[in-house]
């Protein structure tokens, strides 16, 4: 059987580092889905401007493709921001990812961000981000109030018990 993980979240929730930390735990590959963007889409963040879901069509179905490539190859954690309900059919249209949700109050993504270092996302983005966010009432949710390997304790818990 092979494991599908989908790690989610607004810009700042935490994605990449609570997916390695379960990719490692799980003895499983890490993916981010940023790194899967096009060049255009990573120059308009960059540039401060909102991706819009033409922008993110195409960069969806690319990971889509890949998470069934990543199926026959026996899974895969994978961070995606995955903001609306839409966007999660497409990444779901072709596998069965289970999906983890990191919930975190404005004022702490907001602190994360703009302690981040060398990264195209830029903190004054995460209104949009916010806004986009369309709640999910499956999966795992996971509050980010708490340190990282607790974090990863809890979705380990919920996946399999």
């Amino acid at each position: 059987m092979s494991k599908l993980i989908i790690v989610a979240g607004v810009s700042g929730s935490g994605k990449t580092t609570i997916g390695k930390l379960l990719a490692k735990k799980l003895n499983l590959p890490f993916e981010d889905a940023d790194d899967y963007h096009p060049e255009a889409n990573v120059e308009k963040m960059k540039a401060g401007h909102a991706l819009n879901d033409a922008d993110r069509e195409p960069w969806l179905k690319i990971l889509a493709e890949k998470l069934t490539e990543w199926k026959t190859q026996g899974g895969v954690v994978l961070a995606c921001s995955a903001l609306k309900e839409s966007y999660r059919k497409t990444l779901s249209s072709k596998s069965d990812a289970k999906w983890v949700f990191l919930d975190g109050s404005f004022e702490v993504l907001k602190s994360r961000l703009t302690s981040r270092k060398n990264h195209f996302f830029k903190p004054v983005l995460l209104h949009s981000q916010i806004e986009t966010l369309e709640e999910a009432d499956y999966g795992i949710h996971v509050s980010i109030d708490q340190t990282p390997e607790e974090i990863t304790e809890k979705i380990l818990h919920k996946l399999y018990f």
